[in-house]
């Protein structure tokens, strides 16, 4: 059974979990839970800079939100002012790297490169993500993530 860890300081936090802020899905209540502690200053959340295009892309083709919903959750996502990270340098080799190895797109292990340069952890909702980059200290299910 895996348990739930105590998470402070800096994460990674993936598309597929901030996407989960604006469409209710499974894992939505964790998701939420990471957020209020980002709102809280609890936790700083960094991201490499596809972030904000992939969580757009993916409310687009969900169906559940217009243009006029996109462009407010676009105003909404700039409020945030998550640490970004520009893909370049050793981390574009690291993520370039991972991708070949792991057989994980570019777009995905992004953020797993990014927790790893970081030495922070990455939450994702993608399980396909967590079992090919297997390696548990450094990509967690966003269903473990708790804050006191």
């Amino acid at each position: 059974m895996e348990r739930k860890e105590e998470i402070t300081g800096t994460i990674v936090a993936d598309a597929p979990v901030i996407v989960k802020w604006f469409i209710e899905e499974e894992y939505s209540f964790e998701a939420d839970l990471l957020r209020k502690a980002y709102t809280d200053g609890l936790v700083d959340i960094t991201v490499p800079s596809i972030l904000k295009y992939e969580v757009l892309n993916a409310l687009k083709y969900g169906g559940a939100f217009g243009e006029d919903e996109i462009k407010e959750i676009a105003l909404v996502l700039d409020g945030y002012e998550f640490t970004e990270y520009s893909i370049k340098g050793t981390y574009c080799l690291k993520t370039i790297e991972m991708a070949m190895r792991k057989g994980v797109t570019i777009y995905d292990v992004a953020y797993v490169a990014l927790a790893q340069i970081l030495d922070t952890v990455l939450h994702t909702a993608d399980e396909r993500l967590i079992r090919n980059v297997n390696n548990p200290e450094l990509v967690k299910h966003i269903r473990l993530f708790r804050i006191h």
